[in-house]
């Protein structure tokens, strides 16, 4: 009985599926996968349900994944309310202003499935590990860490929310005000940026990036929907920050965004900075900087998110090829017209699958295997968006004023 109420509620479920595209098997598996890995009480969604599962076997590059980063919060919106599932994106977004309600000042990168602000990291000496994979963890230690990014994604999805017409709770407009206070004061600060790395705080250029979204879209809500604000100063830092990343973020001598000012390192999230609208898709410095990391942060054809031998993230060792960064790469193949090229690196991920369609956090090309935890809620969610880029269901960028079929590219 309790087999037959599962399948039902499954069969029900999948029923909601709207997607018209390619590929509707592997968009629908990657959509099971997002809604098994939320917790129904309240809407969280999980990046994975494992710890301690190595981005690289028998290296300490472990961590407990069984929370809630507010790092997802676009990509997951967007996955769930394209695909028809306003109401899972609506629990998402109710479960986002509840984790950040109160203080701007203690927003944090990662709470736990309940909105929980202690996630203390300890590591459990006691267990092998996977493959002897150690140090077994138990919680996170990036939950107080500065990751500046995370203001716009916050920005970013409640945002998109209310272009979709999702019900927000009254009190979102108020709380933006004062993550943009708070942004103001700590935009220009070094930070441990989205990779969340254990060593020194730099000035990470996907931070600014996304600090530039965070004003971008508190501007573009004021004016959408008539809120209160203070657009003009909103406007002039805003530009402030582009002119910034522009001059200090671009290596000339790469030919690319790089990951941190005064460096020349690479990094595989300035794939996103077309796609959160920074810079259009055909902009000399974004088509450089695609071909750069094509060429340069590659292995076997899949995106590393940085070169660990290039950047110094204060641990030890490497790890595998990124999955989400390597859609990321597809999207932006896309936005170019680039679509035979994208199509077959999207074919190209789409067979690292396992046999239940399950995508890891990353890929070890060398022994042809997944690294890293596993099912990864970032990996299905940059699937799905990238199968709706190549259908053209949505508008033309992130942040759009006006969506068109109620879609639009990421």
């Amino acid at each position: 009985e309790a087999l037959r109420d599962t399948e039902a509620f499954w069969q029900k479920w999948a029923g909601r599926f709207t997607y018209e595209g390619a590929w509707p098997e592997h968009v629908l598996r990657s959509l099971i996968t997002i809604k098994a890995l939320t917790y129904s009480p309240t809407g969280g969604i999980v990046a994975a349900p494992t710890t301690s599962l190595p981005e690289a076997v028998g290296a300490s590059r472990n961590w407990d994944y069984r929370f809630c980063w507010l790092r997802d919060a676009t990509f997951a919106l967007l996955s769930l309310v394209n695909a028809g599932y306003q109401r899972e994106a609506e629990a998402w977004a109710d479960w986002l202003l509840r984790a950040v309600a109160g203080s701007a000042e203690q927003v944090q990168p990662v709470y736990g499935i309940g909105g929980e602000h202690r996630l203390d990291e300890r590591e459990l000496p006691w267990l092998p590990g996977y493959r002897g994979s150690r140090p077994v963890r138990m919680g996170n230690d990036a939950y107080p860490q500065l990751q500046i990014d995370v203001y716009g994604n916050v920005m970013d999805v409640l945002h998109e929310a209310r272009r979709f017409g999702l019900d927000l709770h009254e009190a979102g407009w108020g709380l933006e005000c004062e993550v943009l206070r708070r942004l103001e004061a700590l935009w220009d600060r070094p930070d441990e940026g989205i990779w969340e790395v254990r060593g020194q705080a730099k000035h990470f250029v996907h931070s600014k990036v996304l600090a530039w979204v965070a004003l971008d879209r508190g501007i573009k809500s004021a004016r959408r929907f008539g809120f209160k604000a203070p657009v003009e100063r909103w406007r002039a830092l805003r530009d402030r920050i582009h002119t910034q990343v522009c001059e200090q973020g671009f290596g000339e001598r790469r030919g690319a965004f790089v990951q941190a000012y005064g460096t020349e390192a690479l990094d595989a999230s300035a794939l996103l900075i077309p796609i959160v609208g920074f810079l259009p898709p055909d902009d000399p410095r974004v088509v450089s900087t695609v071909n750069t990391i094509a060429r340069e942060l590659t292995r076997d054809g899949l995106v590393l998110r940085y070169d660990t031998s290039e950047a110094d993230d204060g641990l030890e060792g490497e790890e595998g090829a990124f999955i989400a960064c390597s859609f990321w790469l597809v999207d932006n193949l896309i936005l170019q017209g680039r679509r035979e090229e994208a199509g077959e690196l999207f074919e190209r991920l789409l067979s690292l699958s396992n046999d239940v369609g399950l995508l890891a956090e990353q890929y070890d090309w060398r022994s042809q295997a997944f690294v890293g935890n596993f099912p990864q809620a970032f990996s299905h969610f940059a699937l799905v968006d990238a199968a709706y880029n190549f259908s053209g269901e949505r508008g033309s960028a992130r942040g759009a004023d006006v969506p068109r079929s109620g879609h639009r590219s990421r």
